[in-house]
């Protein structure tokens, strides 16, 4: 019987503009897809949500690999959009007496940023690679969770924007759904015998 429900942060309860991205490199000159083939590529990416670099570092390293401090640092700071609709489904899971909780390949600013965002309260845990040290799809990452809420594998849903992610998941026998919307995930938590609307 589920009675967690663990969501991926970016790509499922906060988004990011790609043509918000796509602007900033050509206002300063890049070309497309340079800023992320730089921050998103080993070992950087690595590095930044193992916690073993600061966010502002990787910015940094970023802006100097790309020839554009600037442009990094603009970048560094574009805006996200929270999916309000899958926090009221938190809410909604939250109310039927299951467990929510986040685990994100993330720096160590998104505590700041998910408190500044006004996601944090509306889930039970959040859980970050850059303080646990492993990152999503590592099967450690997912173990560190199942220890935290005292859970097993076959009591926890999953859901991740990026399905190599939930290999790790897998493993431990949760149950995983590629997140392709709310009203999709919606769908696959009725399935799992999740009581939602």
């Amino acid at each position: 019987m589920i009675r967690v429900v663990l969501f991926d942060l970016d790509g499922v309860i906060r988004h990011f503009d790609p043509d918000h991205l796509a602007g900033i490199e050509r206002r300063h000159g890049l070309a497309d897809g340079t800023i992320a083939g730089i921050a998103f590529a080993n070992p950087l990416i690595e590095e930044v949500t193992t916690g073993r670099i600061t966010r502002a570092e990787w910015v940094r390293r970023v802006g100097e690999s790309a020839g554009s401090a600037p442009a990094a640092e603009e970048w560094g700071g574009q805006p996200s959009v929270v999916d309000d609709a899958l926090l009221d489904l938190s809410d909604e899971i939250r109310g039927l007496g299951l467990t929510t909780a986040v685990l994100t390949n993330g720096t160590d600013t998104i505590p700041a940023e998910l408190s500044a965002q006004g996601i944090a309260g509306r889930f039970d845990a959040i859980f970050n690679s850059a303080e646990i040290g492993f990152v999503k799809p590592d099967v450690r990452a997912f173990e560190h969770v199942l220890d935290a809420l005292g859970a097993t594998g076959p009591e926890v849903f999953f859901t991740d924007d990026t399905a190599s992610k939930l290999v790790g998941a897998d493993r431990l026998s949760m149950r995983t759904h590629a997140f392709d919307g709310v009203d999709g995930l919606r769908d696959q938590l009725r399935a799992a015998g999740v009581g939602v609307r």
